[in-house]
C-alpha cells in the first residue's frame, strides 16, 4: 500500500509541487493565545481543540508514513488530521489549534494539499473564512487525475522515439517506458471505475454527490 501510494505521490509532485520549503511549525516557547501565554510545543496535544490521545497517535502515525512517502512533513499533519476529523472539514485556526502549529504552516500545507487535488476550499456559512475539506473519494480521484499526465507523457515519449530512432538502444527504451505509461492509463482508469461499481455509485456523479452515496452505503 505504501509503495502505492509513493509512486502516485511521485506522479503527483512532478505536476504540481510547489514552489519553496515545507513550511515549519512553531518553535517550542510560550505563544500568547486569547490574551494570555501558555507554553506550546509541536508535539503537545494538550488544550482546548485538542484531539484524544489515541485518535492524535493516529494522526501522527498516519502523518509519518504519508512523509516517509515523500509528502512535505505538514502537509502530511494536516492531511491526516482532516481525515480523521469526523465532518471531514476544518478552518485554520481549527488545525492550528489540533496540530499545534502556526497559522503560516496551516496555509502552506493547504496549498500544497490543494494543488496535488487531495483537499478542497470552501467559505463558512455567513463568513468569509475558508474551510478545508476533504472528500471519502480523495485518494481514488487523486489517482484518476494523473489520467492526462500519463497520456501527456506518453505523447513526449513517442517523440522521443522519433528523435533517436525506434531502432536504437535509447528508441528501445523509450518506446517500453511509454508502453508502460499506456498500459498505467488503462489500468488506472478500468480500476477508478471498478471501483465506483463496486460502491454502486455513479462516476458521472458530482463531488460531494458520490461522498454522500458511499458513505451511505
Amino acid at each position: 500500500m505504501l509503495t502505492k501510494v509513493h509512486f502516485f505521490h511521485k506522479l503527483v509532485k512532478l505536476r504540481n509541487a510547489p514552489d519553496g520549503p515545507a513550511p515549519r511549525a512553531w518553535e517550542d516557547g510560550p505563544v500568547v493565545v486569547n490574551g494570555q501565554s501558555e507554553h506550546r510545543t509541536e508535539k503537545d496535544g494538550t488544550g482546548e481543540g485538542a484531539y484524544p490521545p489515541e485518535v492524535a497517535e493516529f494522526v501522527e502515525r498516519f502523518a509519518a508514513e504519508l512523509t516517509g512517502a515523500g509528502m512535505q512533513r505538514m502537509a502530511s499533519r494536516v492531511f491526516a488530521c482532516l481525515l480523521a476529523e469526523e465532518s471531514g472539514a476544518l478552518g485554520s485556526a481549527e488545525l492550528s489549534e489540533r496540530l499545534r502549529i502556526s497559522p503560516a504552516a496551516v496555509s502552506g500545507a493547504v496549498r500544497y494539499l490543494s494543488q496535488v487535488h487531495l483537499v478542497t476550499r470552501e467559505r463558512e456559512p455567513g463568513s468569509r473564512r475558508e474551510r478545508y475539506r476533504v472528500h471519502a473519494n480523495t485518494w481514488y480521484e487523486a489517482i484518476a487525475d494523473r489520467d492526462a499526465l500519463l497520456g501527456r507523457w506518453a505523447t513526449t515519449f513517442e517523440q522521443g522515439i522519433e528523435a533517436v530512432g525506434p531502432d536504437s538502444q535509447a528508441g528501445r527504451r523509450l518506446a517500453e517506458t511509454a508502453e508502460f505509461f499506456a498500459f498505467m492509463r488503462e489500468e488506472l482508469s478500468r480500476m477508478v471505475e471498478r471501483w465506483y461499481a463496486h460502491r454502486g455509485v455513479p462516476r458521472t456523479a458530482g463531488h460531494g454527490d458520490r461522498e454522500g452515496s458511499a458513505t451511505s452505503s
